[in-house]
This record gives structure tokens, sequence and C-alpha cells, in this order.
């Protein structure tokens, strides 16, 4: 048994050996007449149908709506936003005024200072001179919540030594549309978009 042992390692031991003295020439050089080329013929696109389009059409709007509320409600709960306007509201019933310029009017939060500012560019000058108003003061006692439905409430009062009002903000769970009230005589309402901002970074 032990002869035949010592025979299969002799042997193993010899085939290894050889295996590991193989000459360079001998290895086959594959060169590019070697190689064979296969097309690939592109699968077919797939037909959607209208019903299919539009689910998924229907399934990019909400994504992005969903995006658009995270970074929305993030920035709310930071306390470092704008709300940029489509429109303004005089009163609960009042005028609406449309085609207003977002960059004018607006509610602007920063940590503990805030800008609430319309401005219609009338012939009326207002007192900024842009057909509106403008204050600037501290925000103070602010409160963010999120309800059932997922609406965003943000409340705070803007205070300084010509501004004392109230302002509630209502960010809608299904993007980043809101409304904002604000107190006074007569109450102003401002739809638009909530976006987030700070200063430091648009300098």
């Amino acid at each position: 048994m032990k002869k035949i042992l010592m025979t299969l390692s002799a042997i193993i031991a010899m085939g290894l050996g050889a295996s590991a003295q193989i000459v360079p020439d001998e290895i086959e050089i594959v060169t590019d007449e070697n190689v064979q080329l296969e097309m690939i013929t592109p699968a077919e696109p797939v037909k959607e149908s209208k019903k299919e389009i539009k689910e998924r059409e229907k399934k990019l709007r909400e994504l992005n709506d969903d995006v658009a509320y995270a970074k929305a409600s993030n920035s709310m709960r930071r306390g470092y936003f704008v709300l940029v306007a489509d429109y303004v509201q005089f009163g609960r019933m009042g005028y609406r005024h449309y085609g207003i310029n977002p960059r004018s009017n607006f509610i602007l939060i920063q940590g503990d200072d805030g800008i609430i500012q319309y401005a219609f560019n009338g012939v009326n000058p207002g007192s900024n001179g842009l057909g509106g108003w403008t204050g600037k003061g501290n925000v103070r006692n602010k409160d963010y919540k999120v309800k059932d439905n997922g609406d965003v409430i943000f409340k705070c009062n803007l205070i300084s030594g010509s501004v004392n009002t109230q302002v509630y903000i209502t960010l809608y769970h299904n993007g980043k549309q809101a409304m904002a009230r604000i107190n006074g005589t007569p109450e102003i309402t401002i739809y638009g978009e909530i976006l987030p901002y700070r200063d430091n970074d648009h300098r």
C-alpha cells in the first residue's frame, strides 16, 4: 500500500513539473484575426399604451412632488425659507392680484429675522415705493407642526418698531404649494411656493 502511494506521489510530482516547464514559444498568441465578433440586434423598444404612459407620468409627478415637499418642509422646520408669491389677496374674499413679480412679493424667514413684502408697481407707490408694503422684523414665537394629513403649519410673529403682525403659513402635503395669512387690516393672503433659502447661499 505504501509503495502504491509513493508511486502516485511521484507521478503527480512529475506531472506538475512538466506543466511548469512550458516553453514560451509553445504559448498560442491570439491575434485580432482569431477574435470572433458577434453582432447583437437591439431589442425592440417596449411600446407603451396611452394608459401606461399616463400612469408612468403620474408616478413621476408624484415623485417630484414628494421631493419638493421634503425640501420645503425641512426648510420650514429649520426656519430658513422663502415663500415666493404667485398671487396676493386682500381680505377673506377680496381682490386678487395676479401676474405679480415673485422676486418682489414674498415672505422670507431667516432664523430670527424676517421680511414680508408685496409690490404691485401700480400708480400708487405705496409705503415701499413699489406700490405695496415692506415689513422687516424679528421672528418670534415660532411654531412648526405637521398635521395628520401631512400639511405643515408654521406660525410666527414678526416684530419690530413699526411691525407687529402674526403670520400663518400652510404647506400642502402634495408638493411645495403654500398659503400664508398675514393678520392686519385688511388681512393679506399670499399664495405661492415654499423654497429652501439662506441669505449666505445667495450673496
